[in-house]
């Protein structure tokens, strides 16, 4: 198919004038929305996005093959979110799937310290630029609409707190701590004693420098080490943002861990990006230039790998939408600190993460991903029979006079 053809078929909607090389002009779409124009600099650059348009089109954007005139990235990426419609792809074989799988998502040790390096330890300077003020690099929790960056990142601690149903003392594992803002939360608020595990030596360092400033260190202590090395057992376990980085290969012995980790009575809480459209490839653009070894899952193959575990599923919660705005916020917040990003790392490196977060927050906007919070436990009756010490627990989280100093 060529490029006029594609593009023909993709934009129905919106309003996109392209120029292509030789200076022919598209008129795409129906005319409705602010206009946008866009031009493609050679005709090696067309041949690459008609080729592979979802490697190509970022490319080009990265590095200088398609040039917005009207409009900026963010408004290109929300029209072709907006017109994308899910394809329904040949299936492949079960040869063919197991050989992709373990090709891109095998994350053995060093491969998976080696894809976390990639991306977590770029600087702690950058995240700081964009990120709220604890430096949560995961979906918020926006319990209403008018809530800042920083509130809805603690109702997320928060509302995750509640549902681990915490009490002082117990024993707690995050896996994936980030930079410790979720172990910091928990040992402060409600007592009890975290190990955050990380494999990115930049989050490991200032999660230790944060404890310590807290007078915390003895009660959340943080550690360079793979899920897979855990001694355990713990009371508790929690995991933000982290599995998508564990790779199908792996989703059996991630949550054979989870259950070998466990205490008989333990509870865990895993909160992950879901796709909703069933099994499916990482966007090759991502896979290639932000996350390799990634993999957003479906439920569908999360749910097998927990039931053969041993472990029940306690509780499901469907988070949709929230990533969307949570994106949104970092994506201005990274426009508003455009220039100091700039100076710390390059021109191309911003123009690649504004792609990055644009077509994040489509996603979640106009694609149907959402986060799913999987609560487990090993023992049918480690947690009450009904969903109401959830909002109770939240509630007194709120309250000053309840937390654990």
């Amino acid at each position: 198919m060529s490029l006029q053809s594609f593009l023909r078929n993709t934009v129905r909607e919106g309003d996109l004038t392209l120029e292509l090389p030789g200076g022919h002009v598209l008129k795409l779409g129906d005319g409705s929305g602010p206009p946008l124009k866009a031009r493609i600099t050679s005709a090696a650059w067309a041949a690459r996005i008609a080729a592979k348009p979802g490697l190509g089109v970022g490319e080009a954007y990265v590095d200088g093959g398609l040039v917005l005139e009207q409009g900026d990235i963010a408004d290109f990426i929300d029209l072709i979110g907006a017109n994308a419609k899910f394809k329904k792809r040949k299936k492949r074989g079960p040869l063919a799937r197991w050989w992709r799988d373990r090709r891109r998502e095998a994350n053995h040790r060093r491969a998976a310290r080696r894809n976390v390096a990639h991306h977590y330890d770029l600087s702690n300077e950058l995240y700081r630029r964009f990120l709220d003020e604890d430096m949560q690099y995961s979906c918020a929790y926006f319990a209403r609409p008018d809530m800042t960056l920083e509130e809805a990142q603690l109702a997320k601690k928060r509302h995750i707190a509640a549902k681990l149903a915490l009490q002082p003392g117990q024993t707690v594992l995050d896996i994936g701590c980030g930079w410790g803002g979720m172990a910091l939360t928990l040992a402060e608020e409600t007592g009890v004693e975290v190990d955050g595990i990380t494999l990115s030596t930049e989050q490991l360092a200032l999660a230790q420098q944060r404890a310590e400033a807290k007078g915390l260190s003895g009660r959340a202590r943080f550690s360079l080490t793979d899920y897979r090395d855990v001694p355990g057992p713990y009371d508790r376990i929690v995991s933000v943002g982290m599995f998508e980085h564990v790779g199908r290969p792996n989703y059996q012995a991630y949550f054979d861990g989870v259950a070998r980790l466990l205490k008989d009575d333990g509870v865990a809480l895993i909160h992950s990006i879901g796709r909703p459209e069933g099994p499916n490839v990482t966007n090759a653009w991502v896979a290639k230039y932000i996350f390799p070894g990634g993999y957003i899952p479906a439920l569908s193959e999360v749910l097998p790998a927990i039931e053969r575990a041993g472990l029940y599923v306690t509780d499901i919660e469907i988070l949709r939408l929230h990533y969307a705005e949570t994106l949104k916020n970092w994506r201005e917040r990274f426009a508003d600190r455009r220039e100091e990003i700039a100076g710390m790392m390059d021109e191309r490196f911003c123009r690649m993460w504004e792609f990055y977060l644009g077509i994040s927050e489509m996603a979640f906007r106009h694609r149907g991903h959402f986060v799913f919070q999987v609560q487990l436990a090993k023992r049918i009756d480690a947690l009450p029979v009904t969903r109401d010490y959830m909002g109770e627990a939240e509630r007194a989280l709120t309250s000053p006079a309840r937390r654990v100093a």
